[in-house]
This record gives C-alpha cells, sequence and structure tokens, in this order.
C-alpha cells in the first residue's frame, strides 16, 4: 500500500520563477491515478508509479500543462511521511527542485 494518496501542496523553482499546484493522487485495485490543479489549469497525471526507497517511498510520473507554456513534465520525487522532495523536468530544460507537503483531509 502506498503512503501517497491524498492531496498535496507542491512548489517547483522552475527557471521562470515559482509554480505551485495542488497534487491529488488516488489509489485503485489497478493502480494509482491523479491530477494536478494550478496555474488555472486542472490536468491529469500519467504513468503513477511507486516503489520503495531506504529513506520512504519514490514516485514519478508525467503530465502535459499548457499554462505558461505547452510542456510534458516528468516528475521524480521522494516521499517521506507528509513531505516530498525531488525534481521535475522538462525536455531539455535545466531540471527544477520540488518540494511538497500533504494537505489535510
Amino acid at each position: 500500500m502506498s503512503q501517497l494518496p491524498g492531496r498535496w501542496a507542491l512548489r517547483m523553482r522552475t527557471p521562470i520563477g515559482s509554480i505551485e499546484a495542488e497534487m491529488t493522487f488516488t489509489e485503485h485495485d489497478d493502480g494509482l491515478t491523479g491530477q494536478a490543479a494550478g496555474k488555472g489549469e486542472t490536468v491529469p497525471l500519467h504513468h503513477v508509479r511507486t516503489a520503495p526507497h531506504q529513506d520512504g517511498e519514490r514516485v514519478t510520473w508525467t503530465q502535459t500543462i499548457t499554462r505558461p507554456l505547452r510542456l510534458t513534465l516528468a516528475f521524480d520525487v521522494l516521499v517521506t511521511g507528509d513531505e516530498l522532495h525531488g525534481h521535475s523536468r522538462a525536455g531539455r530544460l535545466p531540471q527544477s527542485t520540488v518540494t511538497g507537503h500533504r494537505l489535510p483531509g
């Protein structure tokens, strides 16, 4: 059972500034799904995968955004309790630092 399901507040430090989003992850019999809401749009998450890690749970996913630019982002984060940290990458652009925490409820 994954420790990921629930609502998360994420902050990404990108070359164009900090971007905040709310992620929602849901566990089903056939795996995990999710969505991201931020910058005036809500998009589905694709290929949500988890794997055990010595410090918590490694989580990866992709998502396509259209604001501020049309980009496909690939995320790789480590979830430890109610905190997460890692990075995202959009194609050849530099990695962006990602941090986040679980939201109540």
